[in-house]
């Protein structure tokens, strides 16, 4: 996992920029993995990348409802599903929502998110190294570990400064 994007961008960035860079990431990602990037799963992904925070499934609908007609739940989980087996979006556990990523990496790479409780955005950092003492751990105790997350509360940069 590369990290040329600055794990919180900052609150003035330009955000049309930074979304068309991701939804070209996700074209360049299906295009090489041979998968169908339809009409849907870009509008999903186009709701989750109006801004760096992570939204709920209903939210997500919400979202695609202001330009459309409102999709059915199924219709917007199975478009969350896709995008998330191509590592184009994370799930956040804790809030029950999912986040878009342009990162170039599966869903098999482990990551950290950083979630600032004062702005609500969510920063993704590698952790590769915690994830292998972890399942270490685990797995010295007699388990096998299936999904491991890790989400760490706390206050952005950007945050800090005001």
């Amino acid at each position: 996992m590369s990290l040329a994007k600055p794990t919180f961008p900052a609150p003035d960035h330009d955000h049309g920029r930074c979304a068309a860079d991701a939804m070209t990431h996700a074209e360049q990602v299906c295009a090489r993995r041979e998968q169908k990037f339809t009409p849907i799963r870009r509008q999903v992904l186009g709701a989750l990348l109006s801004s760096h925070r992570p939204l709920g499934a209903y939210e997500v609908i919400d979202e695609l409802a202001k330009s459309m007609p409102r999709p059915a739940p199924i219709t917007v989980y199975r478009a969350l599903d896709f995008l998330m087996e191509n590592g184009l979006v994370h799930r956040i556990e804790s809030r029950n929502a999912f986040l878009a990523c342009a990162h170039d990496h599966d869903e098999t790479s482990m990551v950290a998110f950083l979630i600032c409780e004062h702005c609500g955005s969510v920063g993704e950092i590698p952790a590769a190294p915690v994830a292998q003492s972890l399942t270490a751990a685990a797995r010295a105790s007699g388990f096998i570990p299936k999904l491991s997350v890790v989400e760490i509360a706390g206050t952005c940069a950007h945050c800090r400064k005001t």
